[in-house]
């Protein structure tokens, strides 16, 4: 923010609204995140129960998941 939005970075950073301004932002990246995780376990069929059966397999497959939903909200939320 500080290089890409300079303007907008020293407004709040004088107003003295920047650490909230931030904390909202990573409280939406954060809900953003863990819906997007969701979405992406029900349409892949990750269960408990591929967890109970191969926690490797699960692992894996949630490892890569997760990667892919931070990607999607760092680009449209964070570094945008």
């Amino acid at each position: 923010m500080k290089e890409h939005k300079r303007a907008v970075y020293i407004t709040l950073l004088t107003s003295d609204r920047l650490n909230s301004y931030l904390a909202d932002i990573e409280e939406q990246a954060q809900e953003r995140f863990e819906r997007i995780v969701e979405q992406m376990k029900q349409a892949q069929g990750i269960t408990e129960q591929l967890k109970a059966e191969n926690q490797m397999e699960w692992v894996a497959r949630m490892n890569n998941i997760q990667a892919c939903a931070r990607e999607i909200v760092d680009k449209g939320m964070i570094y945008q």
